[in-house]
């Protein structure tokens, strides 16, 4: 059984005085979040403490994304094509400085007045700390029923997998020790970027806990998520992930 001691709730996180002093580099993918982008970069930059960055991954939008995040005082890196969620996740990961990487969505489903609580739960011997959907609150309109069973089914899954006891495995809203995740090791392009990299830190040896937290229905634009075609690229992540060789240990939080 894989090392994962998850857990929810108070337990997860004790207060400002506990938190890490680690610098934190806010990355940010985003495909024409032009309607959302500057008011989850400015949130970001005023709840994050001992900020070093907000990293906009501008993903061959169509749209101003990249003009309202620089205007909002980000850093922007461009993609010219879309070329997807992982692929923009990596592209951050890799001009980030900071010793925590902060991944959340932008387009305003995630509170951003709640990162201290990610951050403080990565307490001394925590690799990362996912923000959990379904143990916080799911407001009117910011999940489907489709999205949500599907959630719950591959959480199921994943659990089975690799023995844990997660209860949002698909969750964007999440920090992570920058030593604890290798991104040159990361293959995912699309969705499936977030079971890689929580496979990754569990086979790794990383102890990863949950704190609830709400999600908002969405702030403007469109989804790319394609329920059944990424859903199954989630699957198929897991069951390479659960056959595949062990990774390095090295460096393991």
């Amino acid at each position: 059984m894989l090392r994962s001691d998850c857990v929810v709730g108070d337990q997860a996180h004790r207060g400002p005085a506990a938190r890490s002093a680690a610098s934190v580099s806010v990355v940010l993918p985003a495909f024409n979040e032009a309607a959302t982008i500057g008011d989850v970069v400015r949130g970001a930059q005023q709840a994050t403490p001992n900020l070093t960055e907000v990293l906009v991954v501008d993903d061959g939008s169509g749209d101003d994304t990249a003009a309202v995040a620089a205007d909002a005082g980000a850093t922007v890196i461009r993609h010219p094509r879309n070329r997807g969620k992982g692929e923009a996740l990596r592209s951050g990961c890799r001009a980030a400085t900071g010793g925590i990487l902060l991944f959340l969505d932008a387009d305003g489903q995630d509170d951003v007045a709640e990162i201290p609580l990610l951050l403080d739960a990565l307490q001394p011997g925590v690799a990362m700390a996912i923000g959990s959907r379904f143990a916080g609150r799911l407001l009117d309109g910011s999940i489907t029923t489709l999205n949500r069973f599907g959630n719950r089914m591959l959480t199921r899954v994943f659990n089975g997998l690799y023995g844990s006891a997660i209860s949002d495995t698909q969750a964007g809203f999440r920090a992570v020790r920058r030593d604890s995740i290798d991104p040159e090791a990361l293959r995912a392009r699309a969705y499936e970027i977030e079971t890689e990299m929580l496979i990754h830190v569990l086979r790794r040896g990383g102890r990863v806990v949950e704190v609830p937290v709400t999600r908002h229905p969405r702030g403007g634009g469109a989804t790319s998520f394609l329920p059944m075609y990424h859903g199954l690229r989630i699957l198929g992540a897991m069951l390479a992930g659960k056959l595949s060789p062990p990774p390095d240990l090295q460096g393991v939080s």
